[in-house]
């Protein structure tokens, strides 16, 4: 079981009721993408987004924050945790960001998991300057092979919050990003190796190593 799973499902286990969590960072790749590598699963934390719009119900949501103080206390001895929970606008995300969300099937029974669109976990990385951020970027492109275009057009249209700092780190990722959605499309843009068997000489066409 990996660490993500693990805190979701002790949370999970407190609660009585329905809600909704959109999960972003490390946690949603290794819950989102199957192909995720295994070490991503030892984070120790679980990041959410609080969308605007359900803000004021989760925010009196009084067992949902027994529910999430419970958890950390239990699961304090193994260093896991879950107390990063972000209003929208202190994230980088696209304008429509919360309609683009995909729902995520881990077999919980009180919260329905979402992460963001891939191109909106992407923008949520380009907000420190790491460099491990960037090799996560860099999975999430090839992933869903998102192009420097699809790129540039995120760039573009993204909303930032207000912090000088954030959007300094911001436009000094986007080369950097871009330069990894490039390499990476010149990659897929080969031709893929002829790796064919040669039949061997003296054979004919119906031994082997022969295609036919």
């Amino acid at each position: 079981m990996n660490n993500p799973i693990k805190i979701l499902r002790e949370l999970d286990s407190k609660l009585d009721h329905k809600i909704d969590l959109i999960i972003f960072g490390k946690a949603a790749i290794v819950l989102g993408f199957p192909t995720a590598p295994a070490n991503y699963g030892s984070t120790q934390d679980v990041d959410a987004i609080l969308p605007t719009k359900n803000l004021e119900t989760i925010s009196n949501d009084e067992k949902f924050w027994d529910a999430l103080e419970s958890t950390n206390q239990d699961l304090k001895s193994e260093g896991l945790y879950m107390t990063h929970l972000f209003q929208e606008e202190q994230i980088i995300l696209s304008p429509n960001w919360s309609d683009k969300t995909i729902l995520l099937e881990i077999g919980l029974n009180h919260i329905q998991i979402s992460r963001p669109s891939t191109l909106d976990l992407i923008l949520t990385k380009m907000m420190r300057g790491d460099k491990y951020d960037l090799e996560e970027i860099g999975f999430l492109i090839e992933s869903d092979h998102i192009t420097p275009e699809e790129l540039e057009a995120a760039f573009k249209t993204a909303r930032v919050p207000d912090e000088n700092e954030i959007l300094d780190l911001f436009q000094r990722a986007q080369p950097l990003v871009l330069e990894i959605a490039k390499k990476l499309a010149g990659r897929e843009d080969r031709p893929p190796p002829d790796i064919r068997a040669k039949p061997k000489k003296g054979w004919d066409q119906s031994g082997p190593g022969s295609l036919g």
